[in-house]
């Protein structure tokens, strides 16, 4: 999970001046103490940790603080307000101008550069926006062949002149077919190598003044830390880069490089890749980022993704249901299938403001692969039973654990879960009638452990 090691640290630290009526300068040289270090840990760049430090430190023993009735919550705002700023102040969105627009993504080998532009593509196909892929790569083996499997499997279509032609001329003539045939986006595929080298380099300056690009993305590898920001700043020199998209963001528990691309390089973050899925390409927003690493949520992406996978028909088919008392298997297969799609369960939880402080929340385990086995179980039922589970009865129940390959144990933990959920949805439907509030009790969700 994205900055899990460095928000658990941060959060750790600033606990200790929550709820405090009085914080001294003594106070913020401490809690200061321990950021430095947990951002040093979370190999972000030294020379970046000592400004911001400084910069919070400065701010926090100003009167506004001191002298604020809740100081300890002050604190924190400097720190988020700083956060965001060392990330970027705002989104930098794509400056798509001209017709067709042209965006050249560069970057080392194994940064996940032709996926990241497949990505990218549906990204803007979704915004309704008409892109065309051009292979450019053909020194990689099997690259165009990966961007024309890529293409097809989200339906978008992909210039290619095979791997013996040269890329700068690919180039050309892929924007040239985009004209003709109305694409409104071009996203060149460029070739990259083990290290920055003069060769490459010279290749892809020949290519950005041949096809004169409105975006320059430089794709990098989060996981490499400090690495990323190298490479940034050596592309940057060299190409003028108009933006960097962080690969496997959902993977660094640290988040370095996030942390120091902006600051180092001035060049913006535009996306983060959250994921292998083709849809896994998140807009990089630094405020909604410094709120998360602070476990303060982010509400506003995650009605997005529930906006984007929801569909809104079955939602209120859903709400009709449970308010008559009708809710069956079906509709929790439904309603577990379309939050999957909104991506992993713990990324989810963690968007949501106040889990980041909840004590119980760490210890919790999110289980994915629970929820397979709750698919399993539902998908071996007849309908009569995922209309009436009152009808499953112990040899149904043995029959479900082996049509399933779970255990009678599995099948009794998701009937009873079901009809707590059923039960909880009675009570809340009379509470909103006017009747007497009746307890709950407490009601743990099948993935959750």
């Amino acid at each position: 999970m994205a900055f899990e090691g460095l928000s658990e640290r941060l959060q750790s630290a600033l606990q200790k001046l929550r709820g405090k009526g009085k914080v001294n300068e003594a106070d913020v040289k401490a809690v200061m103490r321990e950021v430095r270090l947990a951002l040093l840990e979370a190999d972000v760049n030294f020379k970046v940790v000592k400004e911001f430090v400084s910069r919070v430190s400065e701010r926090a023993v100003g009167q506004e603080v001191l002298k604020s009735l809740t100081p300890g919550q002050q604190v924190i705002k400097v720190v988020n307000e700083e956060l965001t700023q060392l990330m970027g102040g705002s989104q930098a969105k794509l400056a798509l101008n001209s017709k067709p627009s042209v965006i050249m993504m560069v970057g080392l080998q194994g940064a996940g550069k032709t996926t990241t532009s497949g990505k990218l593509a549906l990204h803007l196909q979704k915004q309704n926006k008409r892109p065309l892929l051009v292979a450019g790569d053909v020194y990689r083996p099997a690259a165009i062949r990966q961007l024309e499997v890529l293409g097809e499997s989200i339906e978008i279509p992909v210039f290619s002149l095979g791997d013996k032609e040269d890329p700068v001329k690919i180039a050309e003539q892929g924007v040239a077919k985009a004209k003709e045939e109305g694409h409104d986006v071009v996203i060149v595929d460029t070739a990259g190598r083990l290290h920055v080298d003069e060769a490459m380099m010279d290749e892809l300056k020949k290519i950005r003044e041949r096809v004169k690009p409105d975006e320059v993305l430089l794709v990098v590898d989060a996981m490499t830390g400090q690495d990323a920001v190298n490479v940034a700043e050596n592309f940057n020199k060299e190409m003028s880069l108009t933006g960097v998209v962080l690969t496997k963001l959902d993977g660094d528990t640290r988040g370095g490089a996030a942390l120091s691309v902006k600051s180092v390089t001035q060049c913006p973050v535009k996306f983060a890749g959250m994921g292998e899925k083709v849809d896994a390409l998140e807009p990089f927003h630094p405020e909604r980022m410094a709120s998360r690493i602070l476990g303060m949520g982010d509400v506003l992406t995650l009605i997005e993704k529930a906006q984007a996978n929801v569909d809104q028909e079955k939602a209120r088919e859903l709400e009709r249901k449970m308010r008559s008392q009708q809710f069956t298997f079906d509709d929790f297969l439904t309603q577990l299938e379309q939050v999957k799609n909104m991506g992993p369960l713990d990324e989810l939880l963690g968007m949501m403001p106040g889990m980041g402080q909840m004590k119980g929340l760490k210890n919790m385990q999110v289980d994915e692969k629970q929820l397979g086995k709750v698919e399993a179980i539902i998908r071996s039922m007849t309908r009569d039973e995922k209309q009436n589970p009152e009808i499953i009865n112990a040899s149904r129940r043995k029959r479900l654990a082996a049509g399933s390959g779970t255990t009678v144990q599995d099948v009794n933990r998701l009937i009873k879960q079901f009809m707590d959920m059923k039960k909880m949805m009675k009570q809340f439907t009379s509470m909103t009638k006017g009747k007497k509030k009746k307890g709950m009790g407490r009601f743990k969700f099948p993935f959750m452990q």
